[in-house]
């Protein structure tokens, strides 16, 4: 007999779950405000209960949404490794990058506060999405077609840059163009033959 403590969770359950993950993530996406539980249960299609039994405070929600959120960039980064070159890889890995940046903003006063409390790890999750931007730089570096002396920090850095920038809504083509200027920027080019 397996204790209730160690049984998994019921198929609808687990449905639940996910669906409230997936509204939430949706909605912290979209919103200039963080949006209250209460509109996130409403959206998900479930009662306000049933998103507290899966998430008892909203720290537990934005917790679950930033790691899920996480986990996407780090496994997507081998996934699109897998099956595109590393240029179109790592690019398409700047647009999953780009829509985890907005999930961010309907949630940046809890977030912000739990970075600070220590609840969430910035250091870890700083040194996972490093980690996947290295998967595909070095997958590319094999390949001769990206440069080896631009760090994944740096990469880091001009995208969180390019965000900030093109920030407001309406700015979607430019950051787009800035994107594609940053992956071409860490292609190798060949030297022009010498006349």
């Amino acid at each position: 007999m397996v204790d209730a403590e160690n049984r998994a969770p019921r198929a609808d359950a687990a449905r639940n779950r996910q669906q409230l993950l997936d509204v939430a993530t949706r909605l912290f996406a979209s919103a200039a405000n963080e949006p209250s539980m209460r509109a996130i249960a409403a959206e998900a299609g479930v009662g306000i209960a049933t998103l507290y039994r899966h998430f008892p405070t909203r720290e537990s929600l934005v917790e679950a949404v930033y790691a899920d959120q996480v986990a996407r960039l780090t496994t997507g980064a081998r996934e699109l490794r897998a099956r595109l070159d590393p240029p179109a890889a790592l690019r398409s890995w700047m647009d999953l990058f780009g829509e985890w940046i907005a999930t961010k903003n309907g949630m940046l006063g809890t977030l912000h506060t739990m970075v600070e409390s220590g609840e969430i790890a910035h250091a870890r999750t700083r040194a996972e999405l490093l980690a996947a931007i290295d998967d595909i730089l070095e997958t590319g570096r094999a390949s001769g077609e990206l440069r080896s002396d631009v760090p994944a920090e740096d990469i880091a850095a001009a995208l969180i840059g390019i965000f900030t920038v093109s920030r407001s809504p309406g700015n979607e083509e430019r950051a787009a163009r800035l994107l594609d200027l940053l992956v071409d920027g860490l292609r190798v080019h060949a030297e022009p033959a010498a006349g």
